[in-house]
């Protein structure tokens, strides 16, 4: 049985700041954008991977939800608490100064990690931790 990722979220507050950085600064391909009962929700994807997406979702992407456990979901996604996603790439050097070039908010310079890979770390504008890495080769 073979088991793949198909789909992942992350939390945005601003959807048209999101797609900037997505869409502008990381070059994903915009798969779909979808309202619904006042949210909306937009996906996204990188060419090499055709069958991953990410999905751009409100903080609370429930109908139901109450107004405070809304207001607690934004009160966590403005302090960075709700969890980011972490790419790889063949080129992590171009990739940070392609990110920076776009004014992301840098939190990690790029670094050799002890655990064998070279990283970064940005903001994307709703305040989510989002990571670029390439694995070191060995020699």
């Amino acid at each position: 049985m073979d088991i793949t990722l198909s789909q992942c979220f992350i939390a945005v507050d601003d959807h048209d700041k999101a797609l900037a950085f997505y869409r502008d600064a990381l070059g994903l391909d915009v798969r779909n954008d979808v309202g619904f009962e006042g949210m909306r929700w937009v996906t996204l994807g990188s060419p090499a991977q055709p069958g991953v997406e990410i999905v751009l979702e409100p903080p609370l992407a429930d109908p139901g939800a109450s107004p405070a456990d809304r207001q607690a979901a934004a009160e966590l996604l403005a302090k960075g608490l709700l969890r980011g996603v972490i790419f790889s790439t063949d080129d992590v050097d171009a990739t940070f100064e392609r990110i920076r070039e776009s004014g992301a908010e840098v939190l990690q310079e790029l670094f050799d990690q002890p655990y064998g890979v070279r990283d970064c770390a940005f903001r994307d504008p709703s305040g989510n931790m989002i990571r670029f890495a390439r694995r070191r080769t060995t020699g």
